[in-house]
């Protein structure tokens, strides 16, 4: 069995799971989430401790027990916690502004970027420079940070672009005459 199967996941207070055949949601106090568990992965509730096993014994069956097991994890951490990702426009000129449900991108382009936010995404511009991306959804907030930072990837020579605040860009030198 996978390892990552057999460690349970614990409830924390205020998140409800309830489990209807093969469908789970996930509600807590950030919002709900919902997840269609595959026909060979067996979900059991016991109190406030998820378990997750294969039905079968097959390979394909232990990764998927694993990989469900670290989908309602993450599920559960979004309803209670959240996710965020921050990013840093680093350049002259380079600004963020958040209106509504738009990102407005000022990159160095002879046009101004209009990103539409999607439904469930937050975004936040706690300074000219500063893009906060919040949300309950992992993977949608992990997918709105990469298609910001994708308008303007950070170069090697200046480390100009749209970067996450943990990145490090490895610079180049420049060239010899």
């Amino acid at each position: 069995m996978s390892r990552v199967a057999r460690k349970p996941i614990e409830l924390p207070s205020g998140v409800e799971i309830s489990v209807k055949g093969q469908a789970l949601t996930v509600k807590g106090g950030k919002g709900s989430l919902d997840h269609q568990v595959h026909r060979s992965v067996k979900v059991e509730q016991d109190g406030n401790v998820l378990t997750f096993a294969p039905k079968d014994g097959s390979k394909s069956a232990n990764a998927l027990a694993g990989t469900t097991r670290a989908l309602v994890s993450n599920m559960v951490t979004g309803v209670s916690v959240g996710f965020e990702k921050k990013l840093q426009l680093v350049g002259v000129g380079y600004r963020a502004q958040a209106q509504g449900n738009k990102l407005n991108l000022t990159l160095g382009f002879s046009h101004p970027v209009e990103y539409p936010v999607p439904e469930g995404i937050s975004v936040e511009t706690p300074s000219q420079t500063e893009v906060v991306v919040k949300g309950v959804n992992k993977q949608m907030v992990g997918q709105v940070a990469a298609e910001i930072r994708g308008y303007r990837p950070p170069e090697p020579y200046k480390g100009k672009g749209v970067k996450y605040a943990d990145e490090i860009i490895v610079r180049k030198e420049a060239k010899k005459k």
